[in-house]
């Protein structure tokens, strides 16, 4: 045997699990199937591949067996197409926003989550403490558009009840639907986009939100309306208000980094969790579409009080499961 075969074999029996192991996973890979490779081979594939250029390198250098070089090169192809290539199609990475990037970037704001959910709650219950106590307040915490039609403390409870029920309010009532829709997805955007400013726009953001929602309920409560305005609202509420708490803990997310950048430019830190909770406020978009089909749609059709309470629950548990029952018991 010649020194060239010895240095070939040699060569190939030092670095040939390697090569074997990135044929496996592109093979796996290239049959559909890239979605089942866990995190951990999906960061090897990076390593092996840039082993297999230093191989072919190596191999071209000392003038190896020409077998040896084409295999090299048609995997390093091969690798190359997969680690730096436009795979998927549109349809494969909307699959893949649904399924695994949404929900993991919500579960990765779950402390931001709760923070934007305890602000928002407590502010809820000092509108709603205030209106009750001095219904003068209901003016003073209710924006104009929110209180066009007679929703006021002025308006009769007959009124008031029948804005929930009566068809006759259509008209109005999608007009409000509009002007709901607008103001949130307003408010959700602003939440993120002015986080960098130490937190501070989208923490009062939210807190205006659930201000103006506890003034509402203090109105309906003080006419015995309570349950009946739940039902109303949750159909579709638990959705938007769920979409308006995650918007607000995306600017959280950025404000804090802008806080505390962990040694890094405020801007730089601000950036990354930019890009971090991109995926947060995709979804929240998809939210507001669908609270907004309930609201245009299926509160204005049903009227009975437990089906839209139920509805409203049926709701939060599906979000809730959607977004922290782990994805790997779903793969």
């Amino acid at each position: 045997m010649s020194g060239g075969e010895l240095r070939s074999g040699r060569f190939r029996t030092e670095r040939e699990a390697d090569w074997r192991r990135l044929e496996s996973l592109l093979t796996r890979a290239e049959r559909g199937r890239a979605s089942r490779l866990s995190d951990a081979e999906l960061l090897e594939l990076p390593q092996l591949y840039r082993a297999a250029l230093s191989s072919l390198s190596v191999a071209r250098a000392t003038a190896l067996d020409a077998s040896l070089i084409a295999y090299l090169e048609g995997l390093a192809t091969r690798a190359y197409f997969f680690v730096y290539g436009t795979r998927a199609r549109l349809r494969e990475r909307l699959a893949g926003f649904f399924r695994r990037d949404w929900p993991a970037a919500v579960r990765g704001l779950w402390r931001e989550t709760l923070a934007s959910a305890v602000i928002f709650a407590a502010a809820v219950l000092v509108g709603y403490v205030l209106v009750i106590h001095d219904p003068d307040w209901y003016g003073s915490i209710m924006p104009g558009v929110f209180a066009q039609g007679g929703r006021d403390p002025a308006a009769s409870t007959a009124f008031l009840k029948s804005i929930l029920y009566d068809t006759s309010h259509n008209d109005q009532l999608s007009s409000f639907a509009t002007h709901l829709f607008t103001n949130n997805a307003t408010v959700a955007i602003m939440a993120f986009a002015l986080g960098f400013a130490f937190c501070i726009p989208s923490v009062l953001l939210v807190a205006q939100q659930g201000l103006i929602l506890g003034a509402l309920v203090a109105l309906y409560v003080s006419r015995g309306l309570g349950f009946e305005l739940g039902g109303w609202l949750m159909i579709h509420g638990v959705t938007e208000l769920f979409a308006i708490i995650l918007a607000g803990a995306a600017g959280i997310k950025i404000g804090w980094a802008v806080i505390f950048p962990g040694g890094r430019p405020r801007l730089e830190a601000a950036a990354a969790s930019g890009r971090t909770t991109g995926a947060v406020m995709a979804g929240v978009v998809v939210m507001l579409m669908f609270a907004g089909i309930l609201e245009g749609v299926g509160r204005q059709t049903i009227t009975l009080d437990w089906a839209r309470w139920s509805i409203a629950w049926v709701s939060l548990t599906l979000w809730l499961g959607y977004f922290y029952l782990a994805r790997e018991r779903l793969a």
